[in-house]
């Protein structure tokens, strides 16, 4: 091929414009026949425009071990990864280049769009800001520029004054004993004498973060749990309900302190599992002494709750983590939340078809889990630094599980 038809197939893959077979061929040959990446690195690109970014990444993998100080290998071989969707791997590598030429504008676009792309509008930001302060007409740049600035900030919420949690608790109490329903504080619960005459226990936890995430005032809130409170019966323990309502949740280690009696066993990565009655408002721990009545053993019990979970796998829904707060994604962010909003969802991480939907979004790799809110749980892939790094920063509700797990082959681990 000569020089001219040659440059003139390199300008096209520039382009992004796709070659046929026989032109990927010939640039094939001519890449073969020349010393130099430049070549090469076309035919990887051409490669990734054609969609086949696999072959690509083997290529270029080739050409990062062959020259190991060429940025433009680097820029490469991030495309490459971004094509298979992955995004902290080309973080990675994007890395890498800057470290080769500091402050280069290639490098620090796609960083910034990856940024964006994750919610984090501050980077992104900035590395947008040093590209334009070398080139102000970057065109690339000063669009991110222009989306950064368009994009949807949402309005900060009505103001509305509520109570710390020791004056809502106090306030919950005062409201219970003037209604006449007998109860008392142990530890972080409530116990309450039910409507049938046994004792029910409250996660007082749960009942302030669902006052403080809705919209009534104090007063009308406590005097509307007064009365669900005060009308609940305790639960049904023949082996018939317990079929149906039966669910397993994880627990951090120590918890049976809290619910004394209450039916458990030890579980993975030193969590315990419990067992809960369903119920859409209240938790309902299945007590131990419950399990004769009802004519079941432990592990009878334990085989149906799992069985139970294994019916309900909840959604997996990409999200960002915005200042702390955990916000649906429009598209792919590289962090997601198995969101059945239950409180199982934990549990649910270790159930073979919540583990099948897992894998059509983040692939068959371990993944890292952060399990601070009973709402829903974070998985992200472990080989997705700046997603691990988020989980890593963000904290844990009060009635949330600590630290950090791993969750591979359907065995989950602390680390």
């Amino acid at each position: 091929m000569d020089p001219t038809s040659l440059e003139r197939l390199r300008r096209r893959v520039e382009a992004g414009e796709p070659l046929s077979d026989a032109e990927l061929e010939a640039l094939r040959g001519a890449a073969h026949n020349t010393p130099g990446p430049t070549l090469r690195l076309a035919v990887a690109h051409a490669l990734v425009n054609a969609g086949a970014e696999r072959e690509a990444l083997r290529l270029l993998e080739t050409l990062r071990r062959d020259f190991p100080q060429d940025v433009q290998v680097r820029l490469g071989l991030a495309r490459a990864l971004l094509g298979l969707e992955r995004p902290g791997d080309a973080e990675a590598v994007l890395r890498e280049a800057l470290i080769l030429n500091p402050g280069d504008p290639e490098a620090q676009k796609v960083l910034a769009m990856l940024a964006l792309r994750r919610g984090e509008h501050g980077r992104a930001r900035a590395y947008v800001a040093n590209v334009l302060e070398r080139d102000p007409f970057d065109e690339e740049a000063r669009l991110l520029q222009a989306e950064l600035e368009a994009a949807d900030v949402p309005p900060p919420p009505a103001l509305r004054v509520q109570a710390l949690r020791p004056e809502f608790t106090a306030a919950l109490l005062a409201a219970l004993h003037r209604a006449g329903v007998a109860c008392r504080r142990q530890g972080k619960d409530l116990l309450v004498k039910l409507a049938s005459g046994e004792v029910g226990r409250v996660d007082v936890a749960s009942l302030y973060a669902a006052y403080r995430d809705g919209t009534q005032d104090l007063d009308t809130y406590v005097q509307g749990m007064v009365v669900r409170l005060g009308g609940l019966s305790g639960p049904a323990v023949d082996a018939g309900s317990l079929e149906a309502r039966l669910r397993p949740v994880l627990r951090p280690g120590g918890f049976e302190a809290q619910a004394t009696g209450a039916l458990h066993r030890p579980g993975p990565a030193g969590l315990a599992v419990f067992y809960v009655l369903e119920d859409a408002e209240f938790v309902h721990y299945l007590p131990g002494d419950a399990l004769g009545p009802a004519g079941l053993s432990a592990e009878a019990v334990d085989a149906l709750a799992w069985r139970n979970l294994e019916a309900h796998p909840a959604p997996v829904r990409p999200v960002v983590l915005d200042e702390g707060q955990v916000v649906l994604a429009e598209s792919f962010s590289g962090l997601w939340a198995v969101a059945g909003g239950d409180g199982y969802d934990a549990a649910r991480l270790l159930t073979g078809e919540q583990g099948r939907r897992l894998v059509l979004h983040a692939g068959e790799v371990p993944l890292r889990v952060h399990l601070g809110r009973r709402e829903f749980a974070l998985v992200c892939r472990e080989s997705d630094g700046p997603a691990c790094e988020s989980l890593n920063r963000l904290g844990s509700a009060p009635d949330g599980i600590p630290g950090l797990f791993q969750l591979a082959g359907g065995t989950l681990t602390a680390l």
